[in-house]
């Protein structure tokens, strides 16, 4: 088959897998997806109660009225399906989609070369190789497909190479992501193939989202997206609500930068939300991601190695969260890259900016390490308190907790000239922090007795679900008090209803976390941030 032109290149299209076990339910979620706005449909008739070659062919015909391009798949089961019948019968009901009028038929290499396929017909009614074809363009094309739900070969090329080799119209090879890298992987092998053929190159799980995602930024024919939580063909699938209103799909091309947050867990971080809400608002060329890396310092540094190794991933930040900050610095100080100073000090980085600047001969690619937890911290506390940070000189300030993010904050306060009392429920910790920042300590329980100009929680204490819970039990606190919850997940914590009681003035943690997004937003573009566009869909996200 000759390579295809640019001119040739379609635009990568968003297909919604439908799954229903009735024609007409299957008739109804295609009206559903193309209204959702999916671009095309695979008709699983694997999933149909009941099947055969009529079936299939009145199924195709309602669907084709909508009108929709169609793809028709009877999945067999050692490939991740529900058929496990008779092979002629698959065969056959294949050949009846086709002659009523699918767009596309799958079909899996593996089957293809059987008899059951090269006696059923289905081979006749579909397009004939390239360079052999008629004038007339058969009915329907064939995809010929792999699917490995185990692992990522570590040869992709040359699973890719042997479909190719075939009289078919599209590869398809989809593999299980047991690894971020793999993804990586895979994103190389659609690269190649893709130049020479229609491709479709997904890799499966959490760990495979970014080639779900990144499809039509590296020309695959389509990426599949579920129609809703719950209907997923294959597992990673997000929906297509999430595809085109959260992860901008019509947006991404072959220029987008790509952005993410790195962490393990990450599935459910509303970071992707605010970022790329951030990114159309602004009018940036940007999509950020949610990538879990496994918690081993090797596993940060391949993936981030296999990202600055392939430029033409336009990779250009990356949030960090738990439990890389404390590996992100070391990564890029090993790499002899920049670290921001109150980050080293601190000791954990949250933002990784990449510099890329292309030469005739060479691409430059340089790194650099910051820590916006504590800037998005003091943001929001010196907003709340509607002063300037030298009001914060010499305050009485109680810091509840030792963790992370009482680390950022702490260095902020002290950094700030705040007179700083640590009460963690482990205190080796909090001696261990107070120690390092010449602050105070104060045993946890005796923290309610504490005279305190400003309280800032850092614990999980009162964080959704155990919403009843709160850090301060039955204290009265003085009204000139203000207290900053660092938790936003409820936005208002019993710690702050009942501060508000008081009279104090109260800042949620929502601040903090957009105020932090805020400023790599800005760290990332060199434009200031669009924060109230952000806040909004916190909020909203929150809200659901």
């Amino acid at each position: 088959m000759k390579p295809r032109t640019d001119s040739e290149t379609p635009k990568s299209k968003l297909c919604v897998p439908i799954v229903a076990d009735t024609v007409e339910r299957m008739v109804a979620d295609a009206h559903a997806a193309i209204d959702r706005g999916a671009e095309m449909v695979e008709l699983r008739l694997d999933y149909l109660g009941a099947l055969d070659a009529a079936t299939a062919q009145r199924l195709v015909t309602q669907v084709k009225k909508i009108p929709v391009e169609v793809i028709a798949t009877c999945r067999m089961a050692v490939e991740g399906g529900r058929y496990a019948g008779d092979e002629r019968v698959r065969a056959d009901v294949l050949a009846a989609a086709a002659r009523a009028g699918a767009d596309y038929v799958d079909v899996e290499h593996r089957a293809w070369g059987t008899e059951a396929f090269q006696q059923s017909g289905l081979a006749a009614i579909l397009r004939t190789p390239a360079d052999v074809r008629g004038v007339t363009d058969p009915p329907a094309r064939l995809i010929l497909s792999a699917h490995d739900f185990e692992r990522t070969p570590t040869h992709l090329p040359e699973s890719f190479g042997k479909i190719a080799r075939e009289s078919c119209d599209v590869v398809k090879v989809a593999c299980q992501a047991n690894r971020i890298t793999d993804s990586l992987a895979m994103l190389d092998a659609l690269r190649g193939s893709a130049a020479s053929r229609p491709t479709i190159a997904l890799s499966m799980g959490e760990a495979g989202l970014m080639t779900r995602t990144l499809a039509g930024k590296f020309g695959a024919m389509l990426t599949f997206a579920a129609l809703t939580e719950g209907s997923e063909s294959a597992p990673g699938q997000v929906t297509v609500a999430q595809m085109r209103d959260l992860y901008r799909w019509s947006a991404v091309g072959p220029e987008t930068q790509v952005y993410g947050v790195i962490g393990c867990p990450v599935a459910h971080s509303m970071s992707p939300a605010i970022l790329n809400a951030a990114f159309g608002a602004a009018g940036h060329d940007g999509v950020y991601l949610p990538l879990r890396v496994e918690p081993a310092y090797e596993e940060l540094a391949a993936f981030l190695d296999g990202c600055l190794a392939r430029p033409w991933l336009n990779v250009r930040g990356f949030s960090v969260t738990i439990p890389h900050k404390q590996n992100l610095l070391r990564y890029v100080s090993q790499r002899g890259g920049e670290i921001e100073p109150l980050a080293a000090r601190i000791g954990a980085a949250n933002t990784l900016c990449i510099e890329v600047s292309r030469r005739e001969d060479n691409t430059d690619t340089r790194v650099a390490a910051y820590n916006t937890d504590y800037r998005g911290a003091m943001d929001a506390l010196l907003a709340g308190m509607g002063q300037p940070e030298s009001a914060l000189n010499d305050a009485r300030v109680v810091v509840l907790g030792a963790g992370g993010a009482a680390r950022a904050i702490v260095a902020g306060l002290r950094d700030a000239g705040a007179r700083v009392t640590i009460c963690n429920r482990t205190a080796a910790k909090a001696n261990a922090l107070a120690d390092e920042f010449e602050a105070e300590t104060h045993p946890w329980d005796r923290r309610g007795r504490l005279e305190a100009d400003v309280i800032v929680h850092c614990t999980s204490i009162g964080m959704w679900p155990d919403t009843d819970a709160t850090p301060l039990p039955d204290v009265d606190l003085p009204s000139r008090t203000v207290v900053f919850d660092t938790i936003y997940n409820p936005i208002e914590t019993r710690l702050l209803r009942e501060a508000g009681r008081c009279g104090c003035t109260t800042i949620d943690g929502l601040a903090m976390f957009v105020n932090q997004a805020a400023a790599q937003f800005k760290l990332w573009t060199g434009r200031p941030a669009p924060v109230e566009a952000m806040r909004k869909v916190a909020l909203e996200r929150l809200k659901r």
